[in-house]
């Protein structure tokens, strides 16, 4: 890894350039509204990524999807120097994202009608989109929550397997609550699935986020139960804020899920983007860039604790341990069903509703701090100004 001063300062962008921007979190609403619900960055992508992005286009080289064992090599040196997990860059399948990855490995897996097991509050594309889109069943095992600190119910979890789960997704780091899973609680479910027959999808996109008191451990590496029912899909686009550019990994260590990822349609390689593994590749080599986010999030995640604190004192919050999304509970605020709308009509502040996440989470706001101090300041403050 680079050392910690090797980096200048990643931050994020004033207001007046972030307007300029012409992503859904940008134009998908009108200047009086400060957004930060979409989990993408205010920051300027890595100076390498951009540079080879730049390259790539003057030479034209803006075709289909080919052969690309650069960025299977270099996310293999990532995770090894990062998490000590030693992939098979033969075993690195390009798709065109996370979500796109998740479900066309879930189609060698499961048919219509199969229940699917997720942990609420999660991601909701996780929770809705694509079990749907799979004509799935959802079988939900909600986090089990004390206070503001959640962790997986493993009693919940053989019941749904003894139940005929055929397919667990697991969101690890977990969106939006924030938390890292343990190696033991990884191994529980690896030899729980093992046991059972299920398979077990990581999607471990937010795993490069993971602040430094606080060891991501990848299911793959987890033992050799992981790597016997567990498949991977990650990508560099959250924590590299590559998300337009289309391009994410499916990762295996088994003969068996092996064969599932082999099974995919050639077209799922096609559709993802050249630009986008270049830039995947690079990002995997800029782990100084990342190493200097980190040091900004981290800042802001202590940031919006002690502003929380001070001007909203009967919200709940738990700083995360990984990414740059807050996972607030303003329920004591007596908000209505949907605080989200009432930060929205009052304060001109976008955020993610809790709903989305579960249905137990309908009093709770998520919230982007992948940005500045001054609007990070203005968030909280338009969410006192809507009391």
């Amino acid at each position: 890894m680079s050392p910690a001063t090797s980096h200048p300062e990643v931050d994020g962008l004033p207001l007046a350039i972030l307007r300029k921007r012409t992503s859904e979190k940008w134009s998908g609403h009108s200047d009086e509204i400060l957004p930060m619900p979409v989990a993408e960055m205010d920051f300027e992508i890595a100076a390498p990524i951009r540079s080879a992005l730049v390259e790539m286009i003057q030479r034209s080289d803006t075709g289909y999807m080919g052969t690309n064992l650069e960025l299977a090599h270099a996310f293999h040196d990532f995770s090894e120097s990062r998490w000590g997990w030693e992939l098979d860059p033969e075993q690195v399948y390009i798709v065109t994202d996370v979500g796109v990855g998740m479900i066309e490995i879930s189609r060698q897996i499961v048919s219509a009608g199969d229940r699917i097991m997720i942990h609420t509050p999660v991601y909701h594309n996780m929770r809705t989109n694509w079990i749907a889109e799979l004509k799935c069943t959802q079988y939900d095992v909600p986090m089990k929550q004390e206070g503001m600190h959640y962790s997986l119910d493993l009693a919940a979890i053989e019941a749904g397997y003894q139940a005929g789960v055929k397919l667990h997704y697991l969101c690890n780091p977990h969106n939006p609550v924030g938390t890292v899973f343990t190696r033991e609680e990884l191994a529980a479910i690896a030899d729980l699935a093992q046991k059972y027959g299920v398979i077990v999808l990581s999607d471990e996109i937010h795993a490069p986020l993971t602040f430094a008191e606080h060891t991501f451990v990848p299911f793959l590496a987890v033992s050799d139960a992981a790597r016997e029912v567990g498949i991977c899909v990650t990508s560099a686009s959250k924590a590299w804020n590559l998300a337009g550019l289309k391009c994410a990994q499916v990762v295996t260590a088994h003969p068996r899920t092996k064969a599932l990822a082999d099974a995919m349609p050639p077209a799922v390689k096609y559709r993802a983007s050249l630009l986008g593994a270049k830039a995947n590749a690079i990002a995997y080599q800029s782990a100084d860039w990342l190493d200097a986010a980190l040091r900004t999030l981290d800042r802001n995640r202590r940031a919006i604790a002690l502003q929380l604190t001070a001007k909203l004192p009967e919200a709940r919050y738990r700083i995360p341990d990984c990414s740059y999304l807050a996972w607030i509970d303003l329920g004591a605020y007596n908000l209505g069903e949907d605080p989200s709308k009432v930060l929205l009509e009052r304060g001109k502040l976008a955020v993610s509703p809790g709903s989305a996440f579960g249905p137990e989470s309908s009093q709770y706001i998520r919230m982007n701090f992948a940005t500045n101090l001054e609007v990070l300041t203005e968030g909280i403050d338009r969410i006192v100004a809507s009391l």
